[in-house]
């Protein structure tokens, strides 16, 4: 049976319901009762009829014996099964042969155990919610392609429960974060998305043009200059949970919306927010996963203080057999070249050190580690370092092979930040697309005055991605972005089983 029949035959039912008194659409139900603290009651439930409750959630299975029959109802806590007897429901049993696998349900009854065992509540009355147009997905194997479970996230979470759990622990692992930061005197603010100038990392931005004023605007790549903003305004601590926008290419690790954490501390260098950062992401992950050794794709990610330190110049110096801290040009281009790598046009040494730091070095940082002796090109917003001028004050934090957070000593030098800024115009018009921009009001607030800052941006899908062993980042984002549907099959001319109305999915 074509999926469009089995539709038009759902439709149909709507007018059935109404036929017998009952508004297919409910406005309200006062719901008493979830499934998991009806289960947790465990050996208190006995064959005798007991607490009357009133629970709703989605019909998953239906079986009916004549005058009798059984459902499962999945609400927000789990599934519990339903008890369905003519003879109790009386004229309302015709209610229940007319509900299909997948509609909102409403049910009051007392909590009983069957003969088999099953905690289940005996349906003495029943309400539809919201009646089901559209069957369940692949009802036998539970919905699986990841192309129609990303684009389809509605139909994902309650066919595979634990995608539910997935973002349940991103939830406790955000709250742990903003706990963590509240408690130590930081600033919870807001700052716009919507950008006249973008800015505070590399990437190209998306572009939308505002109407009432003619203006072109950007959407942001980072909130970073604006959060440094702040502190030169004398809000010392703050920090933002901020939608952050690129406009590059999508892989396991990159959304072109993503979130991303930031936060900044007057009067502090990289070394006291390598203490910070490393707290705040072990308090997190023992909030999340109640363990600092996290199971990742195969292998256990050791998050145990303290965190090994990784010189980025002396791990590619290891790797192509050579010392590079000289930051020969040449000298990198002619390993890149041996290694297959291609620098992007316009970023010099700098780029071509970090192409081969990605190539060689990253894949093999699984356990938490902080990457420093990052190149000043590299690194525009960043102070120089005080112990050797070719590199500056930054680190990144790497774990399973692909970097969670960036953090500066805060460059507040004002003519300096001009300098920095003038050499990324330089290497735009050599052909860096993502080289940063010059940010005028930026620099007028840097030259009233910024005291000592240390800064440090997280990803926090990536994060989460690690908290639930997740290989991709489209599994910890609700929505990612996805290609048109065009080219896909017309689900609407797909088979559809004929008893698709009568069974469920199995158990998750």
């Amino acid at each position: 049976m074509s999926l469009s029949h089995l539709m038009a035959q759902r439709r149909a039912k709507i007018e059935s319901w109404r036929a017998i008194g009952c508004e297919p659409y409910a406005y309200a139900y006062d719901v008493t009762h979830h499934a998991d603290a009806l289960l947790a009651k465990g050996d208190a439930v006995t064959s005798e009829f007991g607490e009357v409750v009133r629970i709703a959630g989605r019909l998953m299975t239906k079986r009916g014996h004549g005058k009798a029959g059984f459902g499962t109802l999945l609400d927000k806590t789990g599934r519990i099964q339903a008890y369905f007897k003519s003879d109790v429901l009386g004229e309302q049993f015709a209610r229940f042969e007319l509900l299909d696998v997948g509609d909102w349900v409403g049910i009051e009854g007392p909590l009983f155990r069957t003969r088999t065992g099953e905690i289940t509540v005996r349906a003495d009355a029943i309400m539809l919610l919201a009646k089901s147009i559209r069957p369940l997905p692949e009802k036998w194997h539970g919905l699986t392609d990841p192309e129609v479970r990303f684009r389809q996230r509605y139909a994902d979470l309650f066919v595979n429960l634990d995608v539910r759990e997935t973002f349940r622990r991103r939830a406790r692992l955000v709250s742990g974060i903003r706990r963590f930061l509240d408690d130590r005197g930081y600033l919870e603010v807001e700052t716009p998305v919507l950008q006249p100038v973008y800015g505070g990392a590399f990437a190209r931005p998306f572009v939308t043009q505002h109407n009432a004023l003619d203006l072109q605007f950007y959407l942001r790549i980072s909130n970073e200059l604006y959060l440094k903003r702040l502190i030169m305004g004398g809000l010392e601590r703050v920090y933002e949970f901020s939608r952050d926008f690129r406009n590059e290419g999508m892989d396991r690790t990159h959304n072109p919306e993503f979130t991303l954490l930031e936060y900044y501390q007057a009067f502090a260098d990289i070394h006291q927010m390598m203490d910070v950062t490393q707290a705040l992401v072990c308090d997190a992950l023992m909030a999340a996963c109640g363990s600092l050794k996290v199971p990742y794709q195969g292998r256990t990610l050791d998050f145990t203080p303290p965190w090994k330190q990784v010189s980025m110049l002396d791990a590619v110096s290891e790797k192509v057999g050579e010392s590079v801290h000289d930051l020969d040009e040449a000298k990198l281009l002619k390993h890149c070249a041996k290694h297959h790598l291609h620098p992007r046009q316009g970023t010099g040494a700098g780029g071509a050190l970090d192409e081969l730091f990605s190539a060689l070095v990253q894949p093999e940082l699984q356990d938490a580690a902080f990457v420093i002796d990052f190149p000043v090109a590299t690194s525009p917003l960043a102070r120089v370092s005080r112990t050797n001028p070719a590199v500056v004050e930054r680190f990144e934090l790497f774990a399973a092979g692909f970097e969670l957070a960036n953090a500066f000593s805060e460059q507040n030098d004002a003519d300096a930040q001009r300098h920095a800024f003038e050499a990324q115009a330089a290497a735009r018009e050599k052909g860096d697309e993502e080289a940063q921009v010059l940010d005028e009001d930026y620099l007028r607030a840097l030259e009233y005055g910024m005291p000592p800052t240390g800064g440090v941006g997280i990803g926090i899908d990536r994060l989460v991605m690690l908290a639930t062993d997740s290989r991709t980042i489209r599994d910890v984002v609700l929505f990612p972005a996805m290609r048109p549907e065009e080219g896909r099959p017309v689900d609407d001319e797909a088979d559809v089983p004929e008893d698709a109305a009568e069974e469920g999915a199995p158990r998750v």
